[in-house]
């Protein structure tokens, strides 16, 4: 008997708030979420970019350009490396200028900051049928993306982004 009073005691408590919700508040049984004030200066990301469509290429200028202005655009204090394989080569290409063109002035604008860079892998390039020449001169060519983010993370401190 004394199990089956506990447990509806239980059961009293864990649904007595929700039955206080009225109107169209949302029913909020453990409160609400309070914002967390935060400094993000001195940051270091590099962004493994492999989105082979506009959209999902879109998607990551978005998130690279929001973490820059969190950090103060500061490229003396912060730094965002976007290594370019994969899919997303087609679009940095210059052969594919007329249909990516908005999105790479987009691209281009983003690092004039100096916050912002883009580094493009050569071997997957190479694989693609392109050469180093066949990318905007906005962006650096590197030997390997692979090789290049593990270099960031481990010999520059920056945080992985996917």
């Amino acid at each position: 008997m004394k199990r089956r009073i506990q447990a509806w005691a239980t059961a009293l408590l864990l649904v007595a708030p929700l039955a206080a919700a009225t109107g169209d508040e949302p029913p909020a049984p453990w409160g609400a979420a309070a914002p967390e004030a935060r400094s993000y200066s001195g940051l270091k990301a590099v962004y493994d970019v492999t989105a082979g469509t506009p959209d999902g290429l879109q998607s990551v200028l978005d998130h690279a350009a929001y973490l820059s202005r969190m950090t103060g655009d500061d490229p003396f204090d912060s730094r965002i490396v976007l290594v370019i394989h994969g899919g997303a080569l087609d679009l940095f290409a210059r052969r594919h200028f007329a249909e990516n063109e908005t999105l790479m002035t987009r691209a281009r604008g983003l690092s004039m900051g100096g916050v912002i860079e883009y580094r493009i892998c050569e071997a997957g390039a190479a694989r693609r049928g392109y050469a180093p020449e066949d990318f905007h001169g906005f962006a650096s060519v590197v030997p390997m993306a692979d090789a290049e983010i593990v270099r960031l993370q481990q010999q520059e401190g920056f945080g992985y982004m996917r």
